[in-house]
């Protein structure tokens, strides 16, 4: 039986993938778009301008915005010793204060990873000593903001991110790790993950921030 020529195109070209949408109205979504929390299910939901403008400012319901700033924090004071102190056993971590969970810490550590991103307990007196010596993080907003580390190799970067831009990361590392060690297809995309990061951030000191 003969076959058309377009339909022998299509055979061989791949179906595109499908476009990401609002999850709140459905209506198509860029690449880049907002993001928005929900709160009881803690998970992020892909937002367009209008709904994640809506929820701005509401932060006692069930979608909560994220904040849209990324600062680098210069001096961050933070030595190898209290580092240490944290028991973070891996070189990149993202720090995220939880809120409404009874007898639940009120900090814990997420390791991305090719399994995802993987939640731990924290030492809590390293902690409040690192906060002792950068106020700063106090004042992040529970559950939507995060302290971002690297420390891979000589790398100090210390970030404060919307939470989404580490989940991005999770999704870098997931779709790019090969083996047991990730390989250097994973290494180019954290290298590049943080050099895109660092030309968007403004950098402040962490008593400014």
């Amino acid at each position: 039986m003969s076959v058309s020529p377009l339909a022998a195109l299509r055979r061989r070209v791949p179906p595109r993938p499908p476009r990401e949408r609002c999850d709140l109205c459905a209506t198509p979504l860029a690449r880049r778009h907002r993001h928005l929390w929900e709160v009881p299910g803690r998970r992020l939901i892909c937002a367009c301008d209008p709904c994640a403008i809506l929820f701005s400012g509401q932060s006692q319901q069930r979608y909560r915005p994220l904040p849209d700033r990324v600062r680098r924090l210069e001096r961050f004071d933070l030595p190898d010793e209290l580092w240490d102190g944290l028991l973070v056993p891996v070189g990149i971590v993202f720090f995220v204060r939880r809120e409404g969970r009874a007898n639940a810490p009120p900090v814990v550590a997420m390791y991305p990873g090719p399994a995802g991103a993987t939640e731990s307990s924290l030492e809590l007196e390293s902690w409040r000593a690192l906060e002792e010596r950068n106020p700063c993080l106090r004042r992040m907003e529970p559950e939507v903001e995060a302290l971002l580390v690297n420390r891979v190799g000589q790398g100090r970067d210390h970030f404060l991110v919307p939470i989404d831009r580490c989940y991005e990361l999770v999704g870098l590392i997931r779709v790019s790790w090969k083996g047991l060690s990730g390989g250097a297809e994973a290494r180019r995309a954290i290298d590049g993950f943080f050099t895109d990061l660092r030309g968007e951030a403004v950098s402040v000191g962490c008593r400014d921030a």
